[in-house]
């Protein structure tokens, strides 16, 4: 049997859902229990429950929607998220979900029933935007993180994580959040690539065999500030050169510890005290690390520390990490991956198998 999905359809929903925005276009915008993303959840909820699906939300904000089926049993799941980091795209992880919502739409609107119960589900947050720690909506679910960490987390603001989600209107504890094992018997994220590999070789599915899940961490050093011109060059202790010789140091052993699917990125760098004239006394900066293979990523980091280790004696620095995040790379379930394949050919898709090196819900998920 085959499902009709209109793509003007498709196409105008995710317009639509873009309008929600903290940013002009074209850019969107949407921050975690922020106005417009109630608003853009208040439009998913809308559209699913016009498609005759069932409707629920945790306590963290999750959403499931549903379309029944003929036997209880293991949940398929599909679905994304529809918060945006700014200056966003209109199609981050918004595609999954109202994808998710048009496939159930056509697959009601056919007459058929399945026989497992399927669910599109919009994950809260996602993007780690408001309080520094992505997909807490999915690792809620699978137990990947303390309830009592989430409810310790505070915005740059100041807001309590726990004061802006009753703001939000969602209430009830947070342990409730946690699915039990096997509610799922499979699950697929339909998504947008955010690189170049598809759009350069031409093709147009690619089948996730493992996502590369990051490591992430704050380094902060320590030096000496002073005038610029009052400290001569063998007295000082700059903050700002050994972190540099630092960012310089992963660059170099990602390339020579790692393989070709390690990836290292410094995103972002604070100098204090920031003046032209100013020395260095302290700078912090995040460290973003990823690999499909645990253990390799775990080599490069090791040699990291142990260069931060000599670069620190050698320019008289205090140097420190803070991990933010040490999540563990997951690979897809291969019969799922030969269905895809199977569904490309039969639509005359061009595909390819391909690892995804970008954070998504199902990483947690996957664990369920």
């Amino acid at each position: 049997m085959r499902f009709r999905v209109d793509p003007a359809r498709v196409q105008a929903e995710l317009d639509e859902l873009a309008r929600f925005s903290d940013d002009p276009a074209p850019a969107v915008k949407r921050v975690l229990y922020t106005p417009t993303d109630l608003e853009g959840r208040a439009y998913v909820r809308r559209l699913a429950l016009e498609a005759g699906l069932e409707a629920r939300v945790d306590p963290a904000g999750n959403a499931f929607y549903r379309l029944p089926g003929r036997e209880s049993g293991g949940v398929v799941g599909t679905g994304s998220h529809i918060d945006a980091i700014p200056n966003a795209g209109k199609l981050d992880g918004t595609v999954g979900v109202i994808g998710g919502v048009a496939a159930l739409r056509a697959v009601r609107e056919s007459g058929a029933v399945p026989r497992r119960p399927i669910e599109v589900i919009a994950f809260t947050s996602e993007e780690p935007t408001r309080f520094g720690i992505g997909c807490l909506g999915s690792r809620l679910m699978a137990g990947a993180i303390a309830c009592e960490r989430v409810r310790a987390l505070r915005d740059a603001e100041g807001t309590p994580f726990e004061d802006a989600r009753r703001a939000a209107g969602f209430e009830g504890a947070l342990e409730d959040v946690r699915l039990p094992q096997d509610y799922f018997s499979a699950f697929v994220e339909l998504h947008v690539e955010q690189g170049p590999i598809l759009e350069a070789e031409q093709l147009e599915i690619g089948a996730v065999t493992a996502i590369a899940a990051p490591a992430s961490y704050r380094v902060r050093v320590l030096g000496e500030g002073g005038h610029a011109g009052g400290v001569l060059m063998p007295a000082r202790r700059d903050a700002l050169c050994g972190a540099s010789e630092l960012v310089i140091a992963l660059e170099r052993l990602v390339r020579e510890v790692g393989g070709a699917d390690t990836v290292g990125t410094v995103g972002m760098l604070g100098v204090h005290p920031g003046a032209v004239n100013s020395i260095p006394s302290e700078v912090r900066f995040t460290i973003d690390l990823r690999d499909i293979d645990h253990a390799r990523r775990e080599r490069v980091w090791a040699a990291f520390v142990e260069r931060m280790r000599e670069v620190s004696a050698a320019r008289k620095l205090e140097t420190s990490l803070e991990p933010i995040n040490e999540d563990a790379p997951c690979l897809s379930d291969d019969a799922i991956l030969l269905v895809i394949e199977e569904s490309c050919r039969a639509l005359g898709l061009s595909h390819k198998r391909m690892v995804s090196r970008a954070y998504h819900d199902t990483l947690f998920i996957a664990r369920i």
